[in-house]
């Protein structure tokens, strides 16, 4: 169903019509490896075996490509299948990708420690810096210019539309990671992006209860060689994650309307505590990316960092005093969620120009009361 222009309506119906055969409103979680064929190479409805393609993950992938607004979508293992499968189909030995300079500590292990092994190389950029980004391309080389915005975990905020054409410039793709804004608030592809990432346990799954990953893409020859690899290297999603992610998009709208609503109230209260040397929200006013942020994206998200006037010891302290905010890795579940990026999500970058401060925290705001998240951190804080 694609004839309705509203983001919730398409969440809750693209790739989902009722079941021609039952009429069920919820998409058919299908568990089969293998379709029975009317005679040699005769499918039905082009489906032969689960990993070249499934009914359940055809759903998730047609919803995806409604939400971003792109050609095709495509549903992986995790956000890291997603990406590996991406790298090793539009590079080859010998290509160079330009990473921006604060990204996922997975992303950067992949690329520096795993792909580069392949001959693949890569430079850090800052991304808002156009001249640095222009430095770090090497043409007739460079295919990839991988940029995240908000950045995790340092909420740096790129955009998108300058870095699109400075990439394309240079015959580069640029690859959009939307995975803390979620496509709710932000949707690369009509900014100039190429590739949109997802890990689809974040946000989009929405209940910590399913490991995913995502590419969305709005060419169509890109989108049929991405198709080729995602059945070739076999990294797809199951059936029973496909489902749990489509029933997660559902409430996207409104759970992400209200982790911000809560964000910028936690934001703001840190804002002003003497514990607290600087807040990381785009939402702030003071904030470097406020402004682009406020151009591209519909609103500023659930995700903050924020940095502690005592150092790395005052940091570990919140993160361990802390009770209601459950200390573990990932984030975008209804939950909230604290954690040490320096000792935990980014470790892999300790020692290179990615490394993450010390003193910081992030928070991956959920969807509780707000007044008990406050009190949360006003006793965690101390």
């Amino acid at each position: 169903m694609t004839e309705f222009p509203g983001f919730d309506t398409r969440a809750i119906h693209a790739g989902q019509d009722p079941d021609p055969a039952t009429g069920a409103v919820v998409v058919p979680l299908h568990l089969a490896t293998t379709f029975k064929q009317d005679g040699v190479g005769g499918l039905r409805g082009g489906y032969e075996y689960a990993r070249s393609a499934n009914p359940t993950r055809d759903a998730l992938q047609a919803l995806l490509a409604s939400l971003e607004e792109g050609t095709a979508g495509l549903a992986f293992a995790s956000g890291l299948a997603a990406e590996d499968t991406l790298l090793r189909t539009v590079c080859a030995p010998g290509s160079h990708v330009v990473l921006g300079g604060d990204a996922y500590g997975g992303t950067f292990r992949l690329i520096s420690k795993v792909v580069s092994r392949w001959g693949v190389e890569h430079t850090p950029a800052d991304l808002n810096d156009a001249d640095a980004l222009r430095a770090a391309i090497r043409p007739g080389s460079t295919r990839v210019v991988w940029c995240e915005t908000p950045t995790n975990p340092l909420l740096n905020v790129a955009d998108i539309a300058r870095t699109a054409e400075i990439a394309h410039e240079a015959g580069a793709l640029l690859v959009v990671d939307n995975t803390f804004a979620s496509p709710y608030l932000q949707r690369p592809l009509t900014l100039g992006a190429d590739v949109v990432v997802h890990s689809t346990t974040k946000y989009l799954g929405g209940h910590s209860d399913v490991v995913g990953g995502a590419l969305v893409v709005r060419d169509g020859d890109l989108a049929e060689q991405l198709a080729y690899s995602q059945n070739a290297m076999g990294a797809v999603s199951g059936p029973l994650s496909d489902w749990l992610v489509v029933r997660g998009i559902k409430t996207l709208g409104v759970r992400m309307e209200r982790h911000q609503a809560n964000a910028a109230r936690i934001a703001e209260y840190l804002s002003s505590h003497a514990a607290v040397s600087r807040v990381l929200y785009p939402g702030l006013p003071d904030h470097p990316g406020h402004e682009i942020a406020a151009r591209q994206m519909s609103g500023f998200g659930g995700m903050l960092s924020f940095r502690l006037a005592g150092g790395e010891e005052a940091a570990l302290r919140v993160c361990e005093r802390a009770r209601l905010f459950t200390l573990a890795e990932s984030l975008g579940g209804v939950e909230s969620l604290i954690e040490h990026p320096h000792r935990m999500t980014h470790a892999s970058a300790a020692g290179s120009p990615l490394e993450v401060p010390g003193d910081l925290v992030r928070l991956s705001v959920g969807i509780e009361d707000a007044d008990d998240l406050l009190a949360d951190l006003e006793q965690a804080l101390g």
